[in-house]
């Protein structure tokens, strides 16, 4: 990822509403949500909800698809594990140490578990 394409995207995600927007995506998982649950869920007007997906979507943290006469909204899972990956480049600075708490936290916020992990 490109230092313009992180700022773009911390930009967008750098407002109280659009973040939690984003994180109830994340939370949704790749069927989405539409855009009037995601007003719903979070008491936003509907014509507000509009604007702030329209800058994540601007960001490519977002992608939208049309349901009849609704537009879902899902998160754009590889455009979060880019941006993550970009802040956490070149990480410790040689003393890995820095960085093992955080590494924790990304292992334990795995959504996705293996098959293997299933199975148990």
């Amino acid at each position: 990822m490109e230092i313009k394409s992180a700022v773009n995207s911390l930009s967008a995600l750098a407002h109280e509403t659009r973040l939690s927007v984003f994180r109830a995506l994340v939370q949704a998982g790749p069927e989405g949500l539409a855009a009037g649950e995601l007003s719903r869920r979070l008491g936003v007007l509907t014509n507000t909800m509009s604007a702030h997906l329209n800058v994540l979507d601007n960001a490519g943290l977002v992608r939208s698809r049309r349901a009849g006469r609704s537009i879902i909204y899902s998160a754009a899972y590889d455009k979060m594990s880019g941006l993550l990956a970009f802040l956490m480049e070149d990480c410790c600075g040689g003393s890995p140490e820095v960085c093992a708490p955080l590494a924790t936290v990304v292992n334990e916020a795995m959504c996705c578990p293996s098959p293997r992990s299933n199975a148990q």
